[in-house]
């Protein structure tokens, strides 16, 4: 990012992702077989970069514009993020039962290749200088590695929700296939209304950064346990209870997501790192990586689990994942806390003694 500048890769990262998504659109001409599923594979793996440059150039960008308002800045965006989710099923259902499959994908890679231009227009170009900092470095300080793992679990809790959620409602609920995309709102909108409101408190108050991301762990695996809900509960599943669990996961999600690209900055920097648009790319780079991973692993695991086991059973154990994250991140703060007051304490009672020992050697 540093030495191609991240402006430059955000706009090549839509560029490609444009033109990507219009291929896809013309995947149905190519005759079925090996041929169909590697270009399938080709075109998803070309679109993966494009993405990936994207969402790496745009935190960056973000991060270096609003430097002290960085969680409020990626709250705000991601009503956006919730709006997209809202609409895009509909929009992109209604487009190809109207006009076929090739029309949904041809609308979105136009509209995003329609926006290369005015980035380039509207974007402001950010001077950097490449760090010496590694991305090892980074990654291997145990409050980033646990953060990392934090991102993880979030990102596999939803991608698990993708392949599995639909058809137990289907099962369970029995609701027309027009009204599964109802139940899915009630995720995509708390999450989006609720994550600037948290990324409000977590830049004006950062002490509570700790307590979302506990607390929003922990409520998130007390909502997989009760999704199902887990058999062991022996609660009845009913669909106004399952909205409710839904709509409290994505507050849950986004009470644990927001805070963790400032609190990763805020270790680095507290662990010497410089201050830059360099670091900004390590940190953003390394956030989409893992969630990009906890996307695969998610619905891949999910999904196995759903086959053997059922949707109740599956989703508990996917609440497992968060549970162990939000213990392990309050069993970190605690001891940090701990060997903190501890050290200062430490450091008072030396500051004392030197201050007796001045005073005995003037009083002598």
């Amino acid at each position: 990012l540093t030495h191609i500048g991240a402006k430059f890769m955000f706009v090549a990262g839509m560029f490609i992702s444009g033109c990507v998504t219009i291929l896809f659109g013309m995947l149905d001409k190519v005759p079925s077989g090996p041929v169909f599923i590697s270009l399938c594979f080709l075109v998803r793996a070309m679109d993966a970069v494009g993405f990936a440059a994207a969402m790496t150039a745009s935190f960056s960008i973000l991060a270096k514009a609003f430097p002290n308002n960085i969680a409020t800045v990626l709250g705000s965006l991601e009503i956006f993020t919730g709006l997209g989710l809202v609409l895009g099923p509909p929009l992109g259902g209604f487009l190809y039962q109207s006009f076929g499959y090739e029309v949904p994908f041809i609308v979105v890679g136009c509209i995003v290749l329609v926006l290369v231009p005015v980035n380039v227009c509207l974007l402001p170009k950010y001077d950097s200088t490449p760090s010496k900092e590694s991305f090892w470095k980074l990654i291997l300080l145990p409050k980033v590695l646990l953060l990392c793992l934090t991102i993880f679990s979030l990102s596999a809790c939803l991608g698990f929700l993708d392949p599995t959620m639909s058809l137990f409602i289907l099962k369970k609920f029995r609701l027309p296939a027009g009204y599964v995309g109802l139940v899915f709102l009630g995720l995509a909108l708390s999450y989006s209304l609720s994550s600037p409101l948290l990324g409000l408190l977590s830049d004006k108050l950062p002490y509570l950064r700790k307590w979302f991301l506990v607390s929003g762990g922990l409520m998130t695996a007390l909502c997989f346990f009760m999704l199902g809900p887990a058999p062991v509960l022996h609660i009845e599943s009913q669909l106004w209870m399952f909205v409710l669990v839904l709509v409290l996961i994505g507050f849950s999600i986004g009470m644990s997501a927001i805070p963790v690209f400032p609190e990763i900055l805020h270790c680095a920097y507290e662990n010497g790192f410089e201050e830059g648009l360099s670091l900004l790319g390590l940190v953003s780079g390394l956030f989409n990586a893992m969630w990009s991973l906890g996307a695969f692993a998610g619905p891949t695991l999910g999904g196995f689990l759903n086959e053997k086991l059922g949707f109740e059973w599956a989703s508990a154990i996917q609440g497992v994942w968060a549970l162990l994250t939000g213990l392990a991140t309050g069993i970190f703060y605690i001891t940090e806390a701990t060997r903190r007051s501890s050290s200062s304490s430490l450091q008072n009672s030396s500051g004392n003694n030197e201050e007796r020992t001045h005073l005995m050697s003037s009083e002598t």
